[in-house]
């Protein structure tokens, strides 16, 4: 992390040094600046136009911002456009909902897999859209002239929206484009980010689960890896060009840049380069944030989603409807519990709230050395302390009453609360509020559900509260099942199961029909709602106020700490936390050493799918036609020069969520493969960069190919791609031909 007083700034250096060759997420209008050297002297071949440019067509056009819905707000994936006709590489884990939304028993693209043989065969992927970066601009002025120090952290925040949304407005064009400004460096620096958003996406090619996420939960955050992470879309646009919702007559997008894709692999020390819209890090987070997050947060979370993935586990591996339902809401969730499950570790083992307390340390020096800095700062730190030590009490009573409240019966009664607190005397109100029941669409509360799951999952989630909190925490629920179910907390589960009007569809549609304030009042499930809404509210006000104080103070924080730098270290360049804007970011391929004695290789091969081979298992099971193409070694022109055909290797480069479907580039700016996972040694990684041990997971482009051809014989996709091949004599280097790099192998 990141002349006056020597003493100080020595003890700085040989604490924090410079940033690491491969840390950092770079915004890509400070290329040239920043990076460019560095980059060149590594491996990059392109100049920092071909990088990104406003004016001219770049390698930032075939980066995809992947979000749900009609903006380009929260990524949740990246994609690569990789043909002229817009086809649209990401990560399988990435485009796992619409597969979901598409599957049905029938025609189980999750199980499957799909390969459209042309454009009509293309299936919409209703609810995703597909965002490319046209420019970003630095708003930081116009943002901060409207704020003052006389000004509450609240009344800052609202002018700063205010401002943000007139230049969005001004920036849209009358709607042409999507603007978004973001603040950077907590709320110290904001930037516009100028999109156009296509909702016209369609799933073009999936391989079956037993590919795209062979391994499954046990293998997610692990070396080695075997997973074939991939999948197809392609972006969709009217005939001149323009953002279209769907329509039969669109056509595919002519993309302004597209990436031709590398047979050429990869060798221990290349160059790697990776673009996409990473999501969040808390690379300034202090040491109390750490221990907060460690103690309270984290565990809070990862218990309630850990549950929830066990039960709904537990029905989709018996009934492939259930597994369609399910799949995409139990993923997120096993992906969160296990990523904070590694946090929780690795935060401990790297000793991670240990170096941002020596950062601290050396902060308050500094402080001290320069009375007119403590008078601006001096208090953050112990405020923080504070603060943070307040929240961790209250979280646990935030999210277990909150995620129960939301639980089968429990959360359908939360509907009928105003029908429930209208006042009886007043007629007029009664008759209006009957009526507002008959609009309620009782079928969506049970559409996509399956009831014993449901059932299920209300009886644990019950218990895991009522292990958790005691008659002092929620005296009202406490007192419900100690004196009306004699302390059984599964009686109370089987009493809303069984009797509870909000428990099948026929029972709330009969109580639509004949409706009775009393007999919702009465009902266990809203007795439940209440006394959690109750739990919650009460501490609902002191957490908000806290966690506001703490926004506050990270951002002063983090002014300070910018400061401390420049006075310090003024060659240090910063970057900001990812916050779903486009970054770069830049390594090379590497192997490492996770412990002693043990080496991890830098790639591995299609052999460890068969030594992973489970036959039925539930994660890694492998189609016949792949183990039998593996065993046969009919690799074709996707094995590397020793023969095997590489399935995933490591790079340095600095990603978090949001990276997912990425494209990890070459210095020519060739995909080599798609950015999928970080390393479990490293899960520390999104507050502090592990330089000897954090590592990105890639899946290699050769394994996509050989997959696409070999596996699905999808032969039109694979003569869509521009596909190049560095001729060996120009590896050599002792042939004319090396004027020109590569040769296509298929355009």
């Amino acid at each position: 992390m990141k002349k006056t007083f020597l003493f100080v700034a020595l003890a700085i250096f040989s604490l924090v040094g410079k940033v690491h060759a491969d840390e950092g997420m770079w915004l890509p209008m400070f290329v040239e600046r920043l990076n460019y050297v560095d980059m060149q002297k590594m491996g990059l071949q392109l100049t920092p136009e071909e990088l990104y440019s406003i004016n001219n067509s770049s390698l930032k056009d075939a980066i995809v911002g992947l979000s749900e819905g009609a903006t380009p707000r929260g990524f949740f994936c990246t994609g690569e456009i990789v043909s002229q006709n817009s086809l649209m590489f990401t990560n399988h884990h990435c485009g796992y909902g619409s597969i979901q939304k598409l599957s049905t028993v029938e025609h189980d693209y999750l199980t499957d897999g799909f390969w459209a043989k042309d454009f009509s065969e293309e299936l919409p992927a209703e609810g995703i859209s597909a965002s490319f970066l046209v420019r970003m601009e630095d708003v930081t002025e116009q943002v901060l002239s409207v704020v003052n120090d006389t000004m509450t952290w609240a009344e800052r925040n609202a002018a700063i929206a205010a401002k943000s949304k007139e230049l969005e407005l001004a920036a849209s064009e009358d709607g042409k484009y999507n603007p978004i400004v973001s603040a950077f460096f907590e709320g110290n620096e904001y930037y516009m980010f100028v999109y156009r958003v296509y909702t016209d996406v369609r799933l073009v090619g999936t391989p079956p689960s037993s590919i795209g996420k062979f391994g499954g939960d046990t293998d997610n955050w692990m070396w080695p890896r075997h997973t074939g992470d991939f999948s197809i879309f392609r972006v969709y646009a009217d005939a001149e060009g323009n953002p279209a919702p769907y329509s039969p007559d669109n056509k595919p997008l002519t993309p302004k840049h597209h990436l031709p894709v590398s047979l050429d692999g990869i060798q221990q020390d290349d160059f790697t380069m990776i673009w996409g819209f990473p999501g969040s890090t808390e690379r300034y987070l202090t040491s109390y944030g750490i221990d907060y997050n460690v103690e309270s947060f984290y565990p809070t979370i990862h218990d309630i989603f850990k549950l929830q993935t066990d039960v709904m586990d537990e029905f989709m591996q018996k009934d492939a409807s259930v597994n369609i339902m399910y799949a995409d809401d139990k993923a997120g969730l096993a992906n969160t519990w296990k990523n904070f499950e590694g946090q929780m570790l690795m935060l401990r083992k790297n000793k991670v709230a240990e170096t941002k307390a020596e950062l601290e340390n050396q902060f308050t020096e500094w402080l001290n050395a320069n009375p007119a800095k403590a008078e601006e700062y001096g208090d953050v730190l112990n405020t923080l302390a504070e603060s943070y030590k307040l929240v961790h009490q209250i979280t646990p009573s935030i999210y277990y009453p909150n995620y129960l409240a939301m639980t089968g019966a429990i959360g359908i009664s939360g509907e009928f609360a105003a029908y429930a607190a209208t006042d009886k005397k007043d007629k007029e109100a009664v008759a209006a509020a009957e009526e507002a029941l008959k609009a309620i669409d009782v079928d969506a509360f049970f559409a996509e559900t399956y009831k014993p799951l449901e059932d299920k999952m209300l009886v644990e989630m019950l218990k895991l509260y009522y292990n958790t909190f005691d008659a002092e925490a929620n005296p009202n629920f406490y007192n419900l099942v100690e004196k009306k179910y004699k302390g059984d907390v599964v009686a109370l589960a089987n009493d809303i199961l069984e009797n509870s009007i909000f428990a099948t569809p026929e029972s709330i549609k009969a109580f639509i029909e004949k409706p009775n304030a009393k007999k919702v009042a009465k009902d266990p499930a809203y007795v439940v709602m209440n006394t959690m809404i109750t739990h919650l509210v009460t501490n609902l006000a002191p957490y908000r106020a806290t966690m506001q104080t703490i926004s506050e103070n990270n951002h002063l924080f983090v002014k300070g700490l910018r400061e401390f730098y420049a006075a310090t270290q003024p060659e240090k360049d910063l970057y900001p936390d990812a916050n779903s804007s486009l970054r770069m970011s830049y390594g090379s391929v590497q192997d490492y050493q996770p412990a002693d004695a043990i080496h991890y290789d830098y790639i591995c091969t299609a052999n460890g799918i068969l030594e992973k081979y489970v036959p039925g298992d539930y994660e890694f099971d492998v189609p016949q036609r792949l183990l039998d193409l593996i065993e046969a070694r009919d690799f074709g022109q996707y094995a590397d020069e020793n023969g095997e055909l590489v399935v995933c290797f490591l790079s340095t480069n600095d990603i978090t969520g949001g990276n997912s479907g990425s494209p990890i580039m070459n210095g020519k700016g060739e995909l080599i493969g798609l950015a999928f996972d970080g390393n479990w040694e490293a899960m520390s990684g999104d507050i502090n960069f592990e330089p000897k041990l954090q590592r990105t997971i890639n899946v290699d482009a050769r394994y996509v190919l050989f997959v696409i051809d070999k596996f699905a014989g999808a032969t039109n996709l694979i003569e869509e791609l521009t596909i190049v091949k560095t001729p060996k004599c120009c590896k050599e280097g002792t042939h004319t031909c090396c004027e020109k790099t590569a040769e296509t192998v298929t355009e």
